[in-house]
């Protein structure tokens, strides 16, 4: 075990003391470091090597004075001699030094004074010998002290990965594969992270180890690991005396880390190479929680291709947590820390506390929590110390006072690997923070062997009772990251697990994969109201149908929102790195008065926390509330459908230069080609032709022989499909199987649109266009209603229910529309004149304030309008996309768009709207109150009677 940093002091000034004299670099430098060396309580001569010969640039040679390999460069000089010209001198031997073995400090030294040269932060320190001992702690990493800041965006963690996967990848080559090949690299993974962090005593024994005792050809080096392997299971009293010395320097691991025999691996002179390339790495300043997902990906050569694709950042693991617990546990500390009895309550309660990942992984969220608690508990030790009256005192045996450890951490993952890496990886976050306390109290504090483990379990959670991994009663907090799988996406096996899950549960189909997760929790919860659970999950359970579905479920099983950050991009430090669009939902049964909205204004920036009394399932303050899919809008407003569905396997469909050379052969086809709209021919400004024989008649049909064709191939097409009802239309193969073609002017809503575009381009088409399925049509409306709709308040309506395809928005009729709460103001006529304007003014003067509103309303849409009309001419023909794309939307355009939102938030302000709204969330808040208002007098919505069978018509229901 280390010496006690009280002890090394003691040492260093007993070693300024002796060598205060020394001059002469000959005779008694080698002396002189192997005093040094002792200082630290290493006696052990095969540590370092004096006088090294390397190759220098060119032909010439040199000796370094003191070298030990990956770690330290001495280079030592007479009293009073250049240390700038011995540093340059150390700098000449890295040429004829292997990659692995360059230093990570050199030290240039003239007995009188030392200079310390951190190559990795490039830090550089000078003292002179007598003042040794204040600057000992330059030189912990000796001794085994090697606490260091560990940094998430380190390029070791990916480093340290990318050499392990080359292992990975021999060792599979070879032949070694499965679940021995998994535990092997778990088993190296410890040894290569023990040889730095003061676990093997000196520094580097595993190093040496491979390098010393293992033939270059790699041929023994299976055999070696495996009697080192099992030296690491034995205890020091029952090994045998013949054990091979270096072998017995080795600690007693226990843990069950190394009890399971495995197969002898197979090992060349290269996997050997790559052994000790990943030895050569600081394996102190890796991350447990990142590196262990990272290593997880090695295994999967797609994964790896993108390495850290699926590992979660640290920052937005404590976007989770902070809220959950640490933040209150924080706040409790603050207002104990004077008080040693409450003080000492305190550090008790973090004892007790328990948590559980139902879906683990490789633990990240689980040691990121343990880490957070132990840098909590370091300082309840922090502020105890003061209390007592030790402040000051140079060391502390904290053996005793440490309480929190890693067997109150629970998890269940369904993969055996990430199992082990997750249990490995709260064992090395429990090491890195005991050589934290170390540091803090100068006494050297490690719980080798391995008394305690953490309880992950290799199983499937959605099958486990999770009551038999961690009862109720005895957990705290649920947290973690559910697989993000889309309802359309799972494969049978994830079906079938859900499937169970949601039994009772109307229109489950509907649910993401990670919904299960909710639903488990809610039963596991079942009457304890303390209970807190968290979980990141993709925002569609936020949004469109599944709302209903699964928040419709869990607010009556009796839950409540404690606090949720709104959608923001879910992205990591990996290279390529995948960004998904999340939310972050706290929750429970009790109903907590604190409850906070972490609000993004941009989805790739740092929240800001507000304060609600109710947070819903829309994740806004506003009440619980769940929008029904309905047949019909709430208000007095146009009713909307989709547009024409052809089921023609495009036969009817045309570019421009396909119609043109269809008409070439066939010339009377060409006043039956209409122009056809989707959402992308909307938006780009893309042109496509129909060609619309449902109104032709018969006799001048068959005297197109070209149409024929494309009739008789939409016919065979729809008898070849396995579907009844589409084998049915091919009786009446000329028409649509929807037909929506209005005879008036029509308002056209895009599907799909962009979630970068401030605002949903919605526009006017004449009759003589058909639209597509892909866009939803509203015959009958007005510029009034393409004013509401093109407002922010409307779309902040829809950026918050609508369902998403990818991030963009997707625009639905029985969510999204009929569900919209309007102003409550008369309809608007059609007729859209200025005099018919002002015409109806004279008929209102009776609602002066509230015809005023419909006509500012309006104006501002027309001027809109007209604003988008400057920039669509034959000279300038920009596109909706160009027009409302955030970068290059004109500003006269933005403008008119700030003046239709100060008449819509004007019009609003009647049925209870503010002056004006701070963010979108404010806005939907608002529109989820009038909501409640404009339903709560609404009959009960109708079971719409069963479908017959596809029934072709001309206009919208």
């Amino acid at each position: 075990m280390p010496l006690s940093w009280n002890e090394i002091k003691s040492r260093a000034m007993a070693f300024s003391r002796e060598w205060g004299d020394a001059a002469d670099e000959a005779s008694q430098a080698k002396p002189f470091w192997i005093a040094f060396f002792e200082i630290f309580g290493i006696t052990d001569k095969r540590v370092a090597t004096f006088e090294l010969n390397v190759r220098k640039l060119g032909t010439a040679h040199g000796f370094v004075d003191l070298f030990w390999p990956g770690m330290l460069l001495v280079e030592h000089k007479s009293r009073g001699k250049d240390l700038d010209l011995a540093f340059q001198q150390a700098l000449d031997y890295f040429p004829g030094l292997p990659e692995r073995d360059l230093p990570q400090i050199i030290i240039v030294c003239d007995f009188a004074r030392f200079r310390v040269h951190r190559l990795y932060t490039g830090e550089t320190v000078e003292f002179a010998l007598k003042d040794l001992h204040k600057h000992i702690r330059q030189f912990g990493f000796i001794a085994g002290y090697k606490a260091q800041a560990i940094k998430a965006q380190d390029p070791v963690n990916i480093k340290a990965a990318e050499r392990m996967g080359r292992l990975h990848d021999a060792l599979k080559a070879s032949g070694y594969t499965g679940h021995p090949l998994e535990v092997l690299l778990v088993r190296l993974l410890f040894c290569l992270f023990a040889d730095d962090t003061g676990i093997f005593q000196p520094a580097q024994s595993f190093r040496a180890f491979v390098e010393e005792r293992t033939a270059a050809d790699g041929s023994d080096l299976g055999a070696r690991l495996a009697q080192l392997f099992q030296t690491l299971n034995t205890e020091e009293p029952r090994r045998s005396p013949a054990l091979d010395a270096q072998l017995a320097t080795f600690p007693y691991i226990n843990g069950r880390l190394f009890e399971e025999p495995l197969p002898m691996a197979d090992f060349t002179a290269a996997m050997r190479e790559a052994l000790l390339d990943a030895c050569a790495l600081d394996w102190s300043a890796i991350s447990p929680a990142i590196f262990g997902s990272l290593f997880q990906s090695i295994m999967d050569e797609k994964a790896r291709r993108n390495l850290g694709a699926h590992y979660t950042s640290e920052e937005n693991i404590l976007k989770l947590i902070q809220p959950l617990f640490l933040d209150e546990l924080r706040a409790e500390f603050q207002k104990v820390k004077g008080n040693r009895n409450r003080l000492f309550d305190f550090h008790k309660k973090l004892r007790t506390l328990t948590f559980f990942d139902p879906a683990c992984g490789c633990g990240n969220f689980l040691v990121i929590s343990y880490r957070e608690l132990r840098e909590l508990e370091l300082d309840v030790l922090r502020a105890s110390h003061v209390l007592s009256g030790a402040a000051g005192q140079q060391s502390v045996d904290v053996h005793q006072l440490i309480g929190l450890n890693v067997d109150q951490f629970h998890g269940i993952e369904i993969e055996e690997f990430p199992a082990q890496i997750a249990q490995v990886a709260l064992w090395l976050m429990d090491h890195q923070m005991n050589l934290r306390v170390s540091e803090e109290f100068g006494q050297y504090f490690a719980r080798i062997p391995l008394k305690t483990s953490p309880h992950i379990v290799n199983g499937n959670a959605l099958r486990l009772d999770w009551n038999e991994v961690l009862p109720v009663e005895r957990c705290s907090f649920v947290l973690g990251n559910p697989p993000f799988v889309g309802a359309k996406f799972m494969d049978d096996a994830q079906r079938d697990d859900t499937r169970a899950v949601f039994a009772g549960i109307d229109n489950a189909g509907l649910l993401d994969f990670v919904a299960a997760w909710y639903v488990k929790a809610a039963h596991y919860l079942h009457d304890a109201n303390q209970l807190r659970v968290a979980f990141v999950s993709t925002n569609s359970i936020v949004q469109g149908e599944q709302v209903g579905v699964l928040w419709g479920w869990l607010l009556a099983q009796g839950i409540h929102i404690h606090f949720a950050h709104r959608t923001f991009s879910w992205s990591n430090e990996a290279r390529g790195k995948a960004a998904v669009h999340c939310v972050i939902i706290g929750f429970g049964l009790e109903d907590r008065p604190d409850k906070l909205i972490y609000e993004y204004d941009d989805i790739r920036g740092e929240p800001h926390a507000v304060a609600a009394a109710n947070i819903n399932p829309y994740l806004v303050d506003a009440p619980d509330v769940v929008l029904p899919r309905r047949s019909s809008p709430i208000c007095k407003v146009p009713e909307i459908g989709i547009g024409n569905k052809p089921i023609d396997d495009g036969n009817y469909l045309f570019t421009p230069e396909e119609r043109d050379a269809f008409i070439a052969r066939e010339p009377a086809s060409e006043k039956w080609f209409r122009r056809w709209l989707g959402s992308v021919e909307f938006l780009n400004g893309y042109e496509r032709w129909c060609l619309w024989l449902g109104d032709c008649p018969p006799a001048e049909l068959r005297a197109m022989p070209e149409a024929m064709k494309r009739v008789q191939a939409v016919k065979a097409s729809r008898l070849a499909s396995r579907s009844p009802p589409t084998q049915k239309l091919a009786a009446t193969p000329t028409r649509f199987h929807v037909e929506n073609m209005p005879t008036t002017p029509y308002l056209v809503l895009p599907e799909v649109s962009s979630e970068r575009r401030p605002f949903i381009p919605f526009g006017f088409e004449q009759p003589s266009t058909l639209c597509s399925n892909l866009v939803k049509i509203a015959p009958g409306a007005t510029v009034f209603h393409f004013g509401i709709l093109s407002s922010t308040m409307h779309n902040a309506w829809v950026r918050t229910t609508c369902g998403r395809l990818k991030s963009d928005y997707r625009y639905s009729k029985d969510i999204v529309y009929n569900n919209f709460p309007w102003p409550d103001l008369p309809a608007a006529p059609p007729d859209l004149s200025q005099s018919s304007r002002d015409e109806k003014y004279e008929q209102n003067t009776a609602h002066p304030s509230v015809s005023r509103s419909l006509l500012a309303i309006e104006i501002a849409a027309q001027g809109v309008l007209d604003a988008r009309a400057k920039f669509q001419t034959v000279e300038h023909p920009a596109s909706l996309a160009d027009l409302y794309d955030p970068l290059t939307m004109p500003p006269e355009l933005l403008k008119a768009h700030q003046k239709l939102d100060a008449a819509v938030d004007k019009a609003y302000e009647a049925s209870g709207g503010k002056k004006s709204y701070k963010s979108d969330a404010e806005r939907v808040a608002f529109l989820f109150e009038l909501y409640q208002r404009q339903t709560s007098l609404l009959p009960a919505e109708r079971p719409k009677p069963k479908r017959a069978g596809p029934k072709p018509s001309r206009s919208p229901r």
